[in-house]
This record gives structure tokens, sequence and C-alpha cells, in this order.
């Protein structure tokens, strides 16, 4: 395969030393909070799963990104047909069907199928150009590209990654523009769907949502994970305890603190300080995919790169106030921090196709 000289000189240095950045920070972090973990330390599994996704990203790169949107129905599909095989013969763990075991190594398409849904929805609405703003109608083939994986999402259960799908969704949507009785009639549907939803949650879910509201109505049951992670940030304080010495993590009070909580380790170590730095380097990223996405030679290519901006920026923001207390925790991975492979693999296969968008920007349409 023979690479154009150009893209080699237009190569996006901030956006993959912000990356960079922010993968140093989680593998640190993540030493930190695994410190006394049994077996492999997590952060040396998360280094592999970090280098495959930098294999699959500058593989990624080598490709134009026209090129791959032209076969995004097809991966997409493929994607929700592996939500059928976890459907069928995927491992449950924890309570929850979401893996495909292959070779020794945990798949989760659920991660696969938010990365898809992105590159679906780009070329749509690229394809389906409107002078004015869409209709119900013209939303009925986006819906159901969300509406198919999010219910067997849901039925997992991973009502966390089924509910990014939608604000996913809404997000490219309003982008794009919708008429806004549209917008009054989906808002006007969901109030009214909000009761039966209800009853097919989980236990735990509904556990969840009611703890969010009153934390301690159950301390030491659905409300010690929050409260654990509030008090872990906020003993933090201004410079934080230092690194490998916050007691909530390294005491074990923290669940989960690798996956969901990852932040809140973060927090008690760092402080203050150390979180307003991690915060400005998300900033400055998701305002480079956006500036990315303004300044992409194509359409095709705006709606690529602001899907994926949402992406991490959505993950970034229900992260962030699940631990805080400030929304219901619903099990959403801090991008590029979290521990996890299908996660990391997926997010950085993602950031390959931005990077593509932007590198590309100054070439010329061959079409």
């Amino acid at each position: 395969m023979r690479i154009d000289r150009r893209l080699l000189y237009s190569f996006d240095w901030m956006l993959f030393g912000l990356l960079m950045a922010i993968l140093l920070i989680g593998l640190l972090n993540l030493h930190s909070a695994g410190a006394s973990a049994a077996g492999d330390p997590p952060y040396l599994k998360q280094i592999r799963w970090i280098a495959l996704g930098l294999v699959l990203m500058f593989a990624v790169i080598c490709v134009d990104y026209r090129l791959i949107i032209r076969w995004a129905y097809l991966i997409h599909g493929i994607a929700i047909f592996l939500l059928v095989i976890v459907y069928l013969y995927g491992t449950v763990t924890h309570g929850s069907q979401r893996w495909i075991n292959l070779a020794g190594f945990s798949f989760q398409p659920s991660e696969l199928v938010k990365l898809t849904l992105v590159l679906s929805l780009a070329r749509y609405f690229n394809d389906h150009k409107q002078p004015e703003a869409f209709t119900l109608r013209g939303l009925f083939i986006p819906i159901l590209m969300v509406l198919i994986p999010f219910g067997m999402i849901v039925r997992q259960p991973d009502l966390g990654s089924a509910l990014l799908l939608l604000i996913l969704f809404g997000s490219i949507a309003l982008f794009v523009g919708v008429r806004w009785r549209s917008l009054f009639l989906v808002a006007s549907t969901g109030l009214l769907l909000a009761p039966f939803v209800w009853n097919f949650l989980h236990d735990y879910q509904r556990e969840r949502v009611l703890t969010f509201f009153d934390p301690g109505r159950d301390p030491l049951g659905s409300g010690y994970h929050i409260i654990q992670s509030i008090i872990a940030v906020g003993s933090g304080m201004f410079f934080g305890k230092g690194y490998m010495r916050g007691t909530q993590s390294q005491l074990k009070f923290l669940p989960e603190q690798q996956t969901d909580f990852v932040f809140s380790v973060f927090a008690e170590e760092w402080g203050f300080l150390g979180v307003l730095i991690l915060l400005i380097l998300y900033l400055a990223f998701i305002l480079w995919g956006l500036k990315i996405a303004q300044q992409a030679r194509d359409y095709l290519g705006t709606l690529v790169a602001y899907g994926l901006t949402m992406l991490v920026f959505w993950g970034f923001f229900i992260n962030i106030g699940m631990v805080i207390g400030i929304l219901p925790v619903v099990g959403i991975p801090l991008p590029f921090l979290s521990y996890g492979g299908s996660s990391m693999v997926g997010l950085l296969t993602g950031m390959g196709l931005l990077m593509n968008v932007s590198m590309r920007r100054y070439l010329l349409h061959h079409d």
C-alpha cells in the first residue's frame, strides 16, 4: 500500500500528543489502583491493549476515511451480529452476559457498537443531506440503527452502554438538524413511556436510580459505591495524598476502582490540582476534535469527526458526573483511563479515524 507523502507532513501531532498524555496518566493511575491485585497487574494488561489499539489506529490512518465509511453499514451489521452471539453463547460474569471468549480473550461487542453506530449514522446523514431539518420520517432508518442494538444491550443487561447509544444518536441528530415538532414528539413519547421502562429495569438498576437521589438510603448496599467515591474525591483536597498513598483505594474501600471509579483513585492521590490538569487535557482533546470536524474537507468528514468526539465527550462527562454523585451510577468507563481491553481498542481505533479526517483535510477530492 502506497501512502501519500503529504499525509506524513500533515500528521496531527497535537491530537496524538494529547492522547498519549492521557494514556500515560491512565497507566500510572492504573498501576496505583491495581497495586494489590492478584495475578498480572492490570496496568501490564492495559499496556498490551493499548499496543493493539495503537496498531489498529495507525492501520486506520493509512486508509482514506471515505473508503472505510463505504463499509459502515456492513461493519455495523457485523457488530449487531456479535451481539446476537453474545445472547446465544456469551459468558456470564457478575450476572451480566456481555462478553465473547475468543482464544482466551474476552471481547465486549457493545464497545464496538458505539464506534460502528457513529460510522453508520455519518454515512446515512451524508448520503441523505436535506436542505431543511429532518422529520421523524427521515429519521426512521437511523432510529432503527440505534434501537436494535439498544434493545439487545439493555437485555445483557448493560444500561450504561445502551443509554450512551441513545445519547450519541441524539447528539448527531441535533447536529444535522431535527424539526422542533419532531423533537417535541420524541420527548413527549419518552416521558409517557418512562413508567413502563421503569418496570422493565432490573432491581439493581432501579436501586442505582433511587440511590442517586438519596445515597444514604442504603449506605452499606446500593449507596456504598457512590459514598466511598465521594469520600475519595473529597479527601484528595488540593494537592492530594500522594501517588499510591490514597487510603480509600489502597485499603480497598473503593469498589470497581480499576474501571468505573478509576477517576476517584486519581482525585484522591493527586487532588484538585491534578484533577484540573487532567480535565484541561480532556477539554483540549475534545475542543481539538471539534476543530477537526469544523475543518474537515467534506461533510462526511465533519460528521465522522463530530461523532467520534462526542463518543469521548459523553464517556468523559457521564463517568465524571457518576463518580462525584451528580449523575446515577450506570457503568460507563472513563475514556483512555478505565481498565478494559474492548473499550480501549475500540476507542483507539476510533481515534485513528479522527486523525484520518484531520490528516486529509488539505487533500483535494479525487472522486
